[in-house]
């Protein structure tokens, strides 16, 4: 009997990536903290907090039993929140074994730490098989079938072929990449900007403004990644570039989401509360801002939009502000 697949989290993206799995043939079992929503799932086989009018293939099986869900999984997918992550990781150890396939699909970092999910994996489950799934990937869009291409990174070659197998489809893709640090921190970085450009659109900016804010937003994105020692060229990719352009221009983004909130007067509390999923930028904006100050690293636009989030600086003063700095090159890495 060929050993089922492991789904860690019930949010948007866990279920669409578990129902690719199921309707590609595999047994999928979704681990939820929920008994209400897991008995929903399984009897009407649909997410309806999260991806409401969707249907569920009938091989998903949610349930908020962990042992069940975990025990004899080939792969495990981990799609917690960041602040939940290492806690739920830990929980799960026990029924985990070494060589076990571990991806995780979050894109965020810990609060006070710097680490990303990888490093949290590699800390807790040191014998485990460790990859990172990010890209353009809005949940929704997958559950509708629109044709969608993602990256699986791991110096693990084998790892990243077998989530290959599982992962594709007719309108799903993964690409595979060796660089785990590069991928995950570009899917992690976005998601600051992604809150930039829907404060941005709910201003009422125009398309010259969009296409400088996302430029801008990858050279800041590039600058940090080579003092954290990623590779820049990773960022021209799919997990870089691809998933910046998508979550900067989307509503389906939620970070996007709070940004427009923010745009329109209201409070960081009451657009994250509208919101009612996890907008991971928001804790990823206070990390990286830390970590530029700490390392010298040149990055205006985290800045200013820290001081509009946190501070409730006047948006129009900190535009301004930005625009009287003296203009440094296009593309640092250029030779």
């Amino acid at each position: 009997m060929t050993a089922h697949i492991a789904v860690l989290g019930g949010g948007s993206f866990g279920t669409v990536i578990a129902n690719i799995m199921a309707n590609n043939g595999f047994e999928v079992r979704q681990w939820l903290r929920d008994e209400a929503t897991a008995k929903s799932m399984n009897q009407q086989h649909e997410n309806k907090r999260y991806l409401p009018g969707y249907q569920l293939s009938e091989q998903l099986i949610a349930s908020t039993d962990m042992p069940w869900v975990l025990q004899g999984a080939e792969a495990v997918f981990v799609s917690i929140p960041s602040s939940s992550f290492r806690q739920v990781v830990q929980q799960a150890k026990a029924w985990l074994v070494p060589q076990q396939l571990l991806i995780s699909t979050t894109k965020g970092v810990e609060a006070s730490t710097f680490k990303l999910m990888s490093h949290i994996l590699q800390e807790e489950l040191p014998t485990g098989r460790i990859g990172v799934l990010s890209g353009p990937n809005l949940a929704k869009e997958i559950a509708q079938g629109h044709i969608t291409a993602s990256v699986i990174a791991s110096l693990d070659s084998a790892l990243c072929e077998r989530v290959q197998t599982i992962l594709c489809s007719k309108s799903f893709r993964a690409y595979a990449s060796k660089d785990m640090f590069g991928v995950e921190l570009g899917g992690t970085l976005k998601n600051i900007y992604a809150i930039a450009a829907g404060l941005s659109a709910a201003l009422g900016v125009g398309e010259n403004t969009k296409s400088m804010l996302i430029t801008r937003s990858l050279a800041e994105m590039s600058r940090f990644a080579v003092a954290k020692g990623a590779n820049p060229m990773t960022f021209l990719g799919l997990s870089g570039i691809g998933d910046l352009i998508v979550t900067c221009t989307s509503p389906l983004s939620r970070n996007y989401r709070v940004g427009f909130a923010l745009g329109q007067g209201k409070s960081l509390d009451d657009a994250v509360a509208e919101l009612g999923e996890v907008a991971e930028g928001v804790n990823t904006l206070k990390e990286v801002r830390q970590q530029a100050i700490e390392h010298d690293i040149y990055m205006p636009l985290v800045m200013g939009l820290y001081d509009v989030v946190f501070n409730q600086a006047p948006v129009k003063q900190v535009i301004a502000n930005m625009m009287g700095n003296q203009p440094n090159v296009d593309v640092d890495f250029a030779t």
